[in-house]
């Protein structure tokens, strides 16, 4: 075994070089004695398991070891613990990142430096998150841990082929980053991808970490779509495993990241496979449908209630009677922001009183606003409806996203009709088609078209079907039957 430093004091004063001596408190030194061999305890507080580490300790100073003369002081050192995970380092930038991670180190009297993982992190226990919720299934879900989020994969995926490649991202935050996948069943391809991103990221921290890191991945810019599906549900994360996808967990983050991500699987839900074929089928279709009417009912509404002409007599009705003094299209461009103002009011607002605002703001405010005359009462309802459509979006990233396209569309219908309608269509469908993150056609299978994927899309096959890892994948062996 190699020395790391040439004594324990030298390894004391390099610690106090990193920190500076009683500059921080969190960064402790301590002088132990193991019988009667001196060590050197070094260790982050607030990151260490207190109660394993005094156990431990109260273990080691009671245990006398037999005096051989032939045994080197590192291997003696070794045999103080049974139990623990315990590496010897070999280099000080090493040792000085596991000790930011938690993990305590111990320095002997001539200069041999180990490190123990007892690392025990603040944060909540697995629950239900709030935006995935299920009728049935399971409640738990990904906490800000990554040890306790890749224990939540793993006891659903109990194979040795399941890998959590470990990485540290950017100088200063040197962010833990496990990319997670099946072996024999992710693409080489796509992971040497990740790899090679994850590589090149020199930034100084991701303190946003999920969302900062999917811009490192994808070179987004300003692109609107989300190229990666988030979830803090660990068993969708274990089903994309399955089918060849690739999880990136963060650390400090409940949200787990899954790649490739085309279109149609951001309008997926866990329910759906909670209920029979039939019935999640059903509710699948009704989300599809949801989420077309979500972009294009506001837009549609407004081109025929401003050229009656293209209504058939029996339709006739539909269209305000009088659109009083504010022009409709102010109408609808002010109702729709102050629903998404309400939404944001709703975020920040504590809980209980969430629901009584809510209730204020949606009944008397939209009430008041009617009896001015600010609007008519068509224009409440169909912002509503569409506000209620765009909730049923399961992925937050893409609500968001088909907002600020149906108010381009409505804009675009504005100023030219209803060629400006079907225009801003056509460029939308031609700007998701040319999109290609991972090099995965964004709008796959509808473009390429695959017959028999697209049917897997829209219909919820039963489990026992034969259904192949899907093309998008890059699987090396797509079938998932022994």
């Amino acid at each position: 075994m190699e020395k790391l430093f040439a004594s324990m004091k030298e390894g004391e004063d390099w610690f106090n070089q990193c920190f500076g001596k009683g500059e921080t408190y969190d960064a402790v030194a301590r002088t132990i004695h193991l019988w009667d061999m001196p060590a050197l305890l070094l260790y982050m507080n607030g990151l260490v398991d207190d109660h394993g580490l005094l156990t431990l300790l109260t273990r080691m100073q009671w245990n006398q070891l037999e005096d051989d003369e032939d045994v080197e002081e590192s291997e003696k050192f070794l045999s103080y613990f049974p139990y623990q995970a315990v590496t010897e380092v070999k280099d000080r930038d090493e040792l000085l990142t596991n000790i930011l991670t938690g993990q305590p180190a111990f320095i002997t009297q001539n200069g041999y430096a180990f490190i123990i993982d007892m690392r025990s992190y603040p944060g909540r226990q697995p629950e239900e998150p709030d935006t995935e919720k299920v009728i049935r299934g399971a409640r738990d879900g990904f906490t800000e841990s990554i040890v306790q989020n890749t224990a939540l994969v793993r006891r659903r995926l109990r194979t040795e082929d399941l890998r959590f490649q470990m990485h540290q991202t950017t100088i200063n935050g040197k962010t833990d980053v496990a990319i997670t996948f099946i072996q024999g069943a992710a693409s080489e391809e796509h992971l040497d991808y990740i790899r090679q991103r994850l590589d090149e990221i020199e930034h100084d921290g991701l303190t946003m970490t999920d969302k900062s890191l999917e811009e490192f991945l994808f070179k987004q810019k300003f692109h609107p779509m989300p190229f990666c599906r988030y979830t803090e549900r660990p068993d969708i994360c274990a089903a994309h495993l399955l089918e060849g996808h690739i999880a990136i967990i963060v650390d400090t983050s409940p949200s787990v990241i899954l790649v490739p991500a085309p279109i149609f699987h951001h309008l997926q839900h866990a329910e759906e496979y909670r209920q029979a074929p039939l019935i999640g089928t059903f509710v699948r279709l009704t989300r599809f449908i949801g989420a077309a009417l979500s972009l294009l009912l506001l837009p549609f509404w407004y081109l025929v209630a401003t050229e009656q002409h293209y209504l058939p007599d029996f339709l006739s009705y539909i269209g305000p009677k009088d659109i009083g003094e504010v022009p409709l299209l102010v109408q609808l461009l002010i109702a729709d922001v102050g629903i998404e103002i309400l939404r944001m009011a709703a975020i920040h607002t504590p809980s209980p009183l969430s629901t009584a605002m809510g209730l204020v703001a949606a009944i008397v405010i939209g009430q008041v606003a009617i009896d001015v005359g600010l609007f008519t009462p068509e224009v409440v309802l169909y912002v509503a409806v569409s506000a209620i459509l765009t909730f049923a979006i399961p992925s937050f990233e893409l609500s968001i996203t088909t907002k600020v396209f149906r108010v381009i569309i409505l804009l675009s219908t504005a100023l030219l009709g209803a060629p400006g309608f079907f225009l801003s269509i056509a460029v939308l469908f031609y700007y998701l088609c040319s999109l290609k993150p991972m090099n995965v056609p964004y709008m796959w299978p509808a473009v390429p078209f695959f017959p028999s994927a697209m049917m897997r899309v829209l219909i919820r096959f039963p489990m026992t079907a034969d259904v192949p890892r899907p093309f998008i994948t890059q699987s090396p062996n797509r079938n998932r039957l022994k």
